[in-house]
């Protein structure tokens, strides 16, 4: 399946986004936006039980509008931002130290689509039936991997699953991953935390995203069938569709669908 056919026409999504804490988990450190012009997940981690770092990081991203021909380096500088934040709070406080965030994000404007990726939460998309992971989880079991020196199916069990060799922290690092898109109408794409990918197979997430016509029944099953294998993370979930240019109708039903929400 290719992802580089060009879209015609305005870009406009229709999205939806919810977190949830689980039913393991005393708090929710996930946070999810939806809103226009930017989808995130942020999976947050850190000795003390806080949402403030992945909820901060996303917020540092929210509300740029860059114009056609811009999407790449506003995304840039709001990466930046969002690098920035998340330093800045965890030298701010003693407690927030050695705590950290994932961020995958989706950025667009009237013809142009682009991803910000670091950590291990990821983003998909569908298109004609087929599920295609978009991100490379920058963990320490997906290092293995990559090297040879462990299968998938060995990482499924690995002791060291959740150890992440890339996240926004208060140390120095790479900037996360910009990873520009080719859209095209019926395109639907998922970003979620860990607490959803690691928890629902890829046929389980590829039928349940088939399956639903509205990005808000897709995100509530998707959350639903989590709580059936026991919901032992927080999940972070955003469902967006890519539609033909907009009429009024569509353009109403993308605001109603839409969503934030951060633990």
């Amino acid at each position: 399946m290719t992802i580089e056919d060009e879209l015609a026409g305005p870009l406009t999504l229709r999205y939806a986004a919810h977190t949830d804490r689980g039913l393991v988990r005393e708090q929710n450190l996930d946070a999810a936006w939806a809103g226009d012009g930017l989808l995130a997940v942020a999976d947050g981690y850190g000795p003390t039980d806080t949402p403030l770092i992945s909820a901060s990081a996303i917020e540092a991203m929210v509300g740029a509008k860059p114009s056609p021909g811009e999407l790449l380096d506003s995304l840039r500088s709001a990466a930046q931002r969002a690098t920035d934040t998340v330093r800045e709070l965890a030298a701010s406080d003693a407690a927030l130290a050695n705590s950290g965030t994932t961020l995958t994000a989706l950025a667009w404007n009237d013809a142009e689509l682009a991803l910000v990726h670091v950590g291990d939460s990821r983003a998909y998309v569908m298109r004609d039936g087929q599920l295609l992971q978009l991100t490379h989880d920058d963990s320490l079991v997906q290092s293995l991997i990559d090297s040879g020196q462990l299968t998938e199916a060995e990482a499924e069990s690995h002791p060291q699953r959740a150890i992440l060799i890339r996240a926004l922290s208060g140390g120095d690092g790479p900037p996360p991953t910009i990873l520009p898109q080719y859209a095209q109408p019926g395109d639907r794409y998922l970003l979620c935390s860990d607490g959803l990918h690691n928890v629902l197979s890829s046929l389980d997430i590829r039928d349940t995203l088939a399956e639903q016509p509205e990005p808000s029944a897709a995100v509530a099953e998707l959350i639903e069938l989590v709580h059936k294998a026991g919901a032992p993370d927080n999940v972070a979930c955003v469902v967006a569709d890519v539609l033909d240019t907009p009429t009024p109708e569509s353009a109403a039903t993308e605001a109603s669908n839409s969503q934030a929400s951060h633990g």
